[in-house]
């Protein structure tokens, strides 16, 4: 089984591109600051997880999404592999979105965002709970 759950607050917007064909899809690339639970000294507070959302849930986080908002995704980890220019095996790990939700109200993302610092961002707990999005994706909409 490959399922992944993560909850974080977005590094940055999503970068967002559509795929070429009769039929674009969006495809949107964002990732999430997830704070560990334990932290060693000279350890960092949060790890980093790139997540690419596909179709509909693409054009979601595009128009949703934004810096320092917290977000829970759900999804299957994928691990890709090529050659780059110079001939050397390059890998890349994303989680592959399934289903996305906002994890805190829109006042407490604004007042998130105006109050942090230009820093790694920091988690809180959902004050709202969870609020899905209508439509996700299967693998029959993944463009490979």
């Amino acid at each position: 089984m490959n399922k992944v759950i993560l909850m974080g607050r977005l590094v940055r917007d999503p970068e967002v591109r559509y795929s070429q064909g009769n039929e674009p899809l969006a495809v949107a690339r964002y990732t999430l600051a997830v704070n560990r639970r334990f932290k060693r000294q000279n350890e960092q507070d949060a790890d980093f997880i790139g997540c690419v959302a596909f179709g509909k849930a693409g054009e979601f986080a595009e128009k949703y999404f934004r810096k320092g908002q917290m977000v829970s995704v759900i999804g299957r980890l994928q691990v890709r592999s090529w050659d780059d220019n110079e001939g050397k095996k390059r890998w890349s790990t994303d989680v592959v979105v399934e289903e996305q939700y906002f994890a805190e109200s829109k006042a407490s993302s604004e007042s998130h965002r105006d109050a942090a610092p230009a820093a790694a961002p920091k988690q809180t707990a959902p004050s709202d709970g969870f609020y899905p999005i209508d439509e996700s994706i299967t693998d029959d909409d993944l463009p490979f």
